[in-house]
């Protein structure tokens, strides 16, 4: 797997796993189950600001992708610097592409 692939491969994953954990509700309403659980302390304030979050869903991403140490490191920064681009753009461009809220008409399919 070439390391632009790899470093692509992890931008979309960090991206994915951030915006499902900060902004949607998640199947079944679990990540929103999960986030009011969270309250107001430590995780609660983490899973509310997308740039905090991103760094921790990076590190994870950024071990299994990295093939040593100091990559692993470089990964974990460049996943979670890519994820917060993503965000920014696909929240500019504001296309509807992901629901965030029940029957905004995003993809998804219906509430329920």
């Amino acid at each position: 797997m070439s390391d632009l692939f790899r470093l692509l491969l992890g931008v979309l994953c960090v991206w994915r796993l951030t915006h499902l954990f900060q902004a949607e509700d998640g199947p079944w309403d679990v990540v929103v189950t999960l986030r009011r659980a969270a309250g107001e302390g430590f995780f609660g304030r983490l899973m509310d600001c997308f740039y905090c979050l991103s760094l921790w869903m990076a590190a994870p991403v950024a071990w299994v992708i990295g093939a040593s140490p100091s990559e692993r490191a470089l990964m974990w920064l460049a996943c979670s610097g890519g994820a917060i681009l993503v965000e920014r753009v696909s929240r500019e461009h504001g296309h509807g592409m992901l629901r965030t809220t029940a029957g905004d008409g995003g993809v998804g399919g219906e509430a329920g």
